[in-house]
């Protein structure tokens, strides 16, 4: 049994690990078509859901570099991405418990005046060349908001793949929370950039994370109980590719190619694991 997991990092993480998962495909790796689950979290979900659509990876590496294929994205400005970063490491700071914490910027979410929620979910919509769950495996992560326990969405939830992802995507302070079932979701990053401990029981686990954050060497632990694992992070040309706003729109291309080219340098690495 074969895990993938793909965490959160805006559109440079969406871009970087479209173009990773290229450049594996183009190495003879197919990672999406040979998993046995796939689990997504924020960009993770969204890069999982255009999986869902069984567009080739090469088509998908083409709608983030391809300015005339890209979607309509709503583009906040540098400065409030950055007072929320401030605020988050606030908070950070100043609770030690996870959980009140979660529910810290779960209020934050709440009261926080964004776009309104219906242009939002059409932006997500249309990240999504398909709005049905697949046939196989695939889990999201999202937040609920007042309590801030972890919700898990699936083709099991009754629930449609775009509001899944969208929930998974809705980052505190800056995008509107999600209702779903009477209930306000937001960003599944809020409880972990990757949520890899969900992931135990693999024989082996690829976790692709676009940014890391303190529960990532737990969690690669936990998986490491269970079976062999392999974490990949962007390296130097990536991490300039991702700029100092990684939801600006214009780190979509170079980030899709700064991740294939990543991916040329670790094949033999996720070969082995794979095998």
């Amino acid at each position: 049994m074969r895990g993938l997991v793909l965490g959160g990092g805006g559109l440079a993480g969406i871009s970087w690990e479209t173009g990773l998962l290229h450049g594996l495909a183009e190495a003879g790796l197919d990672l999406p078509g040979t998993a046995d689950h796939i689990l997504g979290t924020s960009a993770g979900a969204t890069v999982a859901g255009q999986l869902a659509s069984g567009l080739p990876l090469a088509e998908l590496h083409l709608r983030q570099t391809d300015p005339t294929r890209q979607n309509h994205e709503i583009v906040p400005p540098l400065d409030t991405v950055g007072s929320v970063l401030e605020t988050w490491a606030g908070l950070v700071a100043e609770i030690t418990d996870p959980a009140e914490l979660r529910r810290r910027i779960g209020r934050l979410a709440l009261d926080t005046d964004t776009v309104p929620a219906a242009e939002r979910r059409a932006v997500v919509a249309g990240r999504l060349p398909a709005h049905d769950w697949p046939a196989w495996p695939l889990t999201l992560t999202a937040v609920d908001a007042d309590t801030g326990e972890l919700r898990i969405f699936d083709r099991h939830s009754g629930i449609p793949l775009v509001d899944a992802v969208t929930a998974s995507c809705a980052i505190p302070g800056i995008w509107p929370t999600v209702e779903i079932d009477g209930r306000r979701y937001m960003d599944g990053g809020i409880r972990s950039n990757t949520n890899a401990d969900l992931m135990t029981g693999q024989q082996a686990v690829l976790v692709v994370a676009p940014m890391t954050d303190h529960h990532f060497d737990t969690e690669l632990e936990t998986l490491r109980a269970t079976g062999a694992v392999l974490a990949v992070t962007p390296d130097e040309e990536a991490l300039a590719a991702f700029g100092a706003n990684p939801l600006d729109t214009a780190v979509r291309a170079p980030a899709a190619e700064a991740g294939r080219a990543q991916a040329h340098r670790i094949t033999e690495q996720v070969r082995e694991l794979w095998a």
